[in-house]
């Protein structure tokens, strides 16, 4: 994960200003995993060059920042324990739909994310995110979770797959 203190000067505060506004929102209607992601989004889009941070209200980044990753980790889903509408959202942070949705697209074309994206799974939902476990084993795809011992171990030293299943993960301890 990018680290803030890598943040250019000059999208520091606008950065800040995100961040402390998704910070809230998560610890009040949502938990840490999703502060987590959403600085971690942050502090990517405070690196860009030039940052688009440094354009238009904190209030609208952070919410298009919650609903990228809310596109990809089903946050209106109402099955899951940690769950938000966008109509909610868009209450919390005092903003249009419309406008959320704009810098959402944003957000997600810049940074190629989709539903079920690895690469912006919260961590509690990799279990459950089939496109983290597929590999190619000669040519053919496969779930790594039902794969011999053998295959899966390459696949995570490869760095293919997040874990081994059946082991403990490395934030386990």
């Amino acid at each position: 994960m990018a680290q803030a203190k890598s943040i250019p000067v000059a999208s520091r505060p606008a950065y800040e200003a995100v961040i402390a506004l998704t910070d809230a929102v998560c610890r009040d209607h949502l938990n840490e995993e999703w502060a987590a992601l959403c600085r971690e989004l942050a502090v990517r889009l405070a690196r860009k060059r030039p940052s688009p941070l440094l354009r238009g209200e904190a209030k609208v980044w952070a919410a298009g920042i919650l609903h990228a990753l809310g596109v990809v980790n089903f946050l209106s889903d109402r099955s899951q324990a940690v769950s938000m509408s966008v109509p909610e959202l868009c209450a919390i942070f005092g903003v249009k739909s419309s406008t959320v949705g704009g810098k959402s697209k944003l957000i997600r074309d810049l940074f190629k994310m989709y539903q079920f994206d690895p690469d912006w799974t919260l961590p509690s939902k990799m279990d459950q995110n089939p496109l983290v476990w597929l590999i190619s084993v000669n040519g053919l795809l496969m779930d790594a979770r039902y794969a011999p011992p053998d295959i899966q171990a390459a696949a995570y030293l490869r760095g293919l797959i997040p874990y081994i299943p059946g082991q403990a993960k490395e934030d386990d301890g």
